[in-house]
């Protein structure tokens, strides 16, 4: 770990997640929220992971965000929910590939037009049934196709650049992103080559890339040319979501997971699942809200 990127990681909720995601900074609320996809559940705690809450989900809930009417939006396994925080129900919202059984949904991410990226994966992780959609609020577009595992969408400082990851290939890709919200110019934006699989990401004010890296015991930061320029290191080796966070934007969350570890594994990463914290050097990007629309 290079101490110019972040302090050490240390354990803020030990919450054992089977597969912990979608962690985002709620800041109006000054909360954390993340979700335990494989364990259908969605977690929420104060910053310094007091007033602890969590809720069942009727199915996989893979990553949730705010909308412009104070609410929450949630992805089951067929299509979007709304979820009411009073009474912890889950209320359908918009069907998404609700024919298509075999899939479930993984990450998403609010670009700041108020613009929903999220993508679809298959749930067994073989077929390359995985789509990135786009969703304005009203109505759900199909942008891009053919991952087994889709994964972090995040969009560069100036709006001009979406980044999505192909998990099981280990490359993330960069897209030109218009203003209207057309994705052009798909290309290899870096390749994790030194073990593990890219996850979630989020990106500095900098323009940085911080990519999560599954299997791989490490958040990677790359500039804006695909170079790795330094990582921070975890306890555990899945580490899955990260979101920057507080007042100045330099706490960051991150989520991991248990899943796929061995019970010789999991005795000696005793933190796998846990919600982590450290400080950045570098701010992060704010969280923005789904615009909704009549």
């Amino acid at each position: 770990m290079s101490t110019a990127i972040a302090t050490q990681p240390t354990p803020l909720w030990e919450v054992g997640a089977t597969l912990g995601e979608g962690v985002l900074w709620d800041a109006p609320n000054g909360q954390v929220w993340f979700v335990d996809i494989k364990g259908k559940r969605l977690h929420r705690c104060a910053a310094d992971g007091s007033a602890r809450q969590s809720w069942d989900a009727p199915g996989q809930v893979s990553f949730v965000v705010r909308a412009t009417d104070g609410g929450l939006v949630v992805s089951l396994e067929d299509g979007l929910y709304r979820f009411v925080e009073s009474t912890g129900e889950f209320v359908p919202f918009v069907k998404v590939e609700a024919d298509v059984p075999g899939n479930r949904f993984n990450d998403g991410h609010v670009d700041a037009q108020g613009l929903l990226w999220f993508g679809s994966m298959d749930d067994a992780e073989e077929a390359p049934s995985g789509v990135l959609y786009r969703f304005d609020g009203k109505h759900v577009v199909r942008m891009d196709d053919g991952y087994i595992i889709t994964n972090g969408p995040a969009v560069s400082p100036d709006g001009r650049t979406l980044y999505h990851t192909d998990t099981l290939d280990k490359r993330v890709y960069a897209f030109d992103l218009a203003e209207d919200g057309s994705l052009s110019n798909k290309r290899l934006f870096a390749e994790i080559t030194d073990g593990g699989w890219p996850d979630g990401m989020a990106v500095d004010a900098e323009g940085h890339v911080w990519i999560a890296v599954f299997r791989g015991w490490r958040i990677e930061r790359r500039n804006p040319q695909g170079d790795k320029v330094g990582e921070v290191r975890f306890p555990c080796s899945n580490i899955t979501k990260l979101a920057f966070a507080g007042a100045d934007l330099r706490t960051v969350y991150a989520t991991s997971a248990r899943k796929g570890l061995t019970a010789e594994e999991l005795a000696q990463q005793p933190l796998a699942g846990a919600l982590f914290t450290f400080r950045a050097e570098t701010a992060g990007l704010p969280h923005h809200v789904l615009r909704l629309q009549e």
